[in-house]
């Protein structure tokens, strides 16, 4: 990793991606100075249309990396999934402060996990299998019901299959055609949580309000702020988080997800970036995720985290778009979010609606009998 700098505002941040994390992060950055330059194979992305320059080339040209990195003073990324030799060009030849050994943990589900357990984290029982006859004895011992996953990338439900029983283990087996995957038992899990860390250059650590995650077909659907938990549980929670920001060595962001099973912590994901679920940040804390991760890049000194207000963060997917539209009147109580895509697919993330909240379940229930999201 490169020395510490401190990047002013005025310099030029590089961001890898040009979805709506790095739009985001891109505003944060505008709104206090710097110029952003965005490398995606999309042009007008939605991060390069507010962007003041952009590169539009594949994530694995090295070229077009080396051109991201003559325009910028500091490099980040949005996601996780990026070439790790262009990663290690940059680690060696620009400032890129994240470095890449975190990012080449998380891109892998066996050694993310082999990691959690080398820190000392809880994590559901799990076997790496390479074949059918790996995968029959991996279920023989941790039994059903278990999900098989490929190691490397999945996201969104993609990349996963649940065997509830011994005939889904047909279906689940084309994973393999993929490479490695990991076979983890089914938590049966009273709830899903996550908790936003962000850690300087500097080494100052702020964690965000814990929020609970309500998912629909694996895709995110609701995050509830704060988490219906108990204090106790949301201590642990954020405790967990920053241990393994310390251990990992992050710089930047990271979205820590786990499940709650009968009063115990399990994590299930870590995502070295801003995170969906942070995105109630924007509006009911006095810093975002996005402001937070800029200043954490940059050197300059961390916000310490206020929830301003209770709400509920809920995405709005390609099939929830026109829906919306028409129930505008909602945002008489919220705020609404549209990332700039041209074309709304089924389940694709197109924007975020977040909503005040003054009871929690009075809200929750006007959301789920809304006819936007059923």
């Amino acid at each position: 990793m490169s020395l510490f700098k401190q990047i002013q505002p005025g310099q030029t941040i590089g961001i890898i991606g040009g979805g709506q994390l790095g739009r985001y992060m891109a505003i944060a950055a505008k709104n206090m100075g710097y110029e952003v330059a965005v490398l995606d194979p999309t042009h007008n992305s939605p991060c390069g249309q507010i962007s003041d320059y952009e590169v539009t080339a594949a994530y694995d040209d090295l070229e077009a990396v080396q051109q991201l990195a003559k325009m910028s003073d500091i490099i980040t990324y949005e996601f996780e999934n990026i070439d790790y030799d262009a990663l290690q060009w940059l680690e060696k030849n620009a400032y890129l402060p994240q470095g890449s050994e975190l990012l080449s943990l998380t891109q892998d589900r066996q050694t993310e996990k082999e990691a959690m357990v080398q820190i000392g984290a809880k994590v559901a029982p799990f076997h790496i299998v390479e074949s059918e006859e790996e995968l029959l004895l991996a279920v023989k011992d941790i039994g059903l019901p278990a999900v098989l996953k490929t190691c490397r990338g999945g996201y969104d439900g993609k990349g996963q299959s649940v065997i509830k029983q011994l005939e889904d283990i047909q279906q689940a087996k084309s994973l393999l055609e993929s490479g490695r995957c990991v076979l983890e038992k089914w938590i049966s899990f009273d709830m899903e949580i996550s908790v936003i860390v962000t850690r300087s250059v500097k080494g100052e650590i702020t964690t965000f309000p814990v929020a609970e995650n309500i998912h629909v077909n694996n895709i995110l659907h609701q995050s509830i702020i704060p988490a219906r938990c108990e204090n106790d549980l949301i201590q642990n929670a954020t405790e967990a988080a920053i241990k393994i920001a310390e251990k990992v060595n992050l710089v930047g962001t990271l979205a820590v997800e786990m499940f709650v099973a009968n009063g115990e912590i399990y994590i299930n994901e870590l995502a070295p970036r801003p995170h969906n679920s942070g995105h109630y940040t924007l509006d009911l804390c006095n810093v975002s995720q996005f402001e937070q991760h800029i200043r954490a890049i940059c050197g300059l000194p961390l916000q310490k985290t206020i929830l301003l207000h209770d709400g509920i963060m809920v995405n709005i997917l390609g099939q929830h778009l026109q829906e919306a539209m028409n129930q505008i009147e909602l945002l008489e109580n919220g705020k609404l979010y549209l990332y700039g895509k041209k074309e709304a697919k089924k389940n694709r993330k197109m924007g975020h609606m977040t909503f005040f909240a003054k009871d929690i379940h009075a809200l929750k229930k006007q959301l789920d009998e809304s006819n936007i999201w059923r």
